[in-house]
């Protein structure tokens, strides 16, 4: 594996970095989190146009898989869920809604690169993200279990801090594993090739059925959704810093900054929905991608390879 440093956000910079570089597929999977959707738009539009630019001088680029996610349906942070929803389960046909969205950006540089250079696309819409990730902004099974595990320090209960409405609506998730199998299927595949296809795992729950199991993992008792008002981790956990310096000095783990593991806001983002949010997984098996994954079995696997990594006790 060879690393190529480079400011996505430096059109010359990306250039010089990969002169003389010339892949057949390019996965594109950056993301850069602004304060507004405008910024948003402009950071994130200009570096898949940096980087596709900066492969263009060569041309060996056959195909780009473009990895993006649900707010396609759902709108971007600072609007989400407020334009006139889709319909669950979401569909790939279904038209994008009347408010800016820095998905639209990113896969309206695609199309624009591969019709000027000639290659191929596909374009992959993950739900919430189960996987092996630490310092990432988006990571629901790490968040959960620093949760967890704090929780368990201060002997309190596994309090769910999202909605009624997501605690009783059905849901799916994304294994990390199985996403990057359909990136490299539709790169690898004539089906594959000019297409947008959701990926999720291909079940579906209940958090009122996933919550308990969590919680009996961990060896916590467990609380629902409060009726009078959400229990956020943003506020239930503001004072979790020397707690998880604590736990990581007692147990000797590899990270004590819980900033590093947890990301807080974006768990409460997708437990404090008031929709129900599960996708259709239909064309992409008709087009032949028929890998699944069992999502507690996701969950609760990557609890054990960060257990392993001795990033939790």
């Amino acid at each position: 594996m060879h690393h190529i440093k480079a400011d996505l956000l430096n059109a010359e910079e990306v250039k010089k970095s990969l002169a003389g570089l010339k892949p057949e597929i390019v996965f594109m999977t950056a993301w850069i989190k602004k304060d507004s959707e405008a910024e948003n738009i402009e950071v994130n539009g200009a570096t898949i146009r940096n980087l596709l630019a900066g492969l263009e001088p060569d041309g060996g680029v056959r195909h780009v898989a473009l990895q993006t996610g649900l707010k396609h349906y759902l709108g971007p942070f600072d609007n989400y869920a407020n334009a006139v929803m889709a319909e669950t389960p979401f569909h790939e046909s279904e038209p994008r809604l009347d408010v800016p969205n820095f998905y639209y950006t990113q896969e309206d540089e695609l199309f624009a690169a591969a019709k000027k250079q000639g290659f191929t696309w596909s374009v992959h819409r993950s739900h919430t993200i189960f996987g092996y990730a630490v310092d990432n902004a988006m990571n629901m099974v790490l968040t959960l279990s620093v949760y967890a595990e704090i929780q368990k320090a201060l002997g309190k209960p596994f309090i769910y801090p999202g909605s009624t409405q997501s605690w009783n609506g059905v849901v799916d998730v994304t294994d990390a594993d199985l996403l990057a199998e359909q990136l490299v299927w539709a790169a690898t595949h004539k089906e594959g090739e000019n297409e947008a296809f959701n990926i999720a795992n291909g079940d579906t729950f209940r958090w009122r059925w996933m919550w308990p199991q969590i919680a009996e993992y961990f060896g916590l008792p467990y609380e629902g959704p409060k009726e009078s008002h959400f229990q956020p981790l943003v506020e239930q956990m503001k004072d979790a810093g020397p707690i998880w310096e604590e736990i990581a000095k007692k147990y000797g783990l590899e990270v004590s900054d819980v900033n590093k593991l947890a990301s807080w806001w974006h768990t409460d983002s997708d437990l404090g929905r008031q929709i129900e949010c599960f996708t259709d997984m239909t064309k992409s098996r008709e087009a032949g991608f028929l890998n699944f994954r069992s999502s507690p079995k996701s969950f609760f696997s990557n609890v054990e390879a960060y257990r392993k990594a001795n990033i939790l006790p």
